[in-house]
């Protein structure tokens, strides 16, 4: 049986109830990435190696 996605949201998420975000989900070896708001819809998914350098760039900005 495989094991249940669990979904991370950013600490920096929008105010209120925090909804106005991305969630992301480690499947190995991708990331998963949906809307927040509608959790039920598209996922999109990247291998990690293409991620963590996205995340790096974002983080040299």
């Amino acid at each position: 049986m495989p094991t249940p996605i669990q979904w991370r949201k950013s600490s920096y998420s929008g105010g209120g109830e925090g909804n106005a975000c991305v969630e992301i989900a480690h499947r190995y070896p991708h990331i998963a990435v949906r809307d927040s708001k509608t959790p039920t819809c598209a996922v999109l998914t990247f291998p990690a190696p293409a991620f963590a350098a996205f995340l790096r760039a974002l983080q040299a900005v």
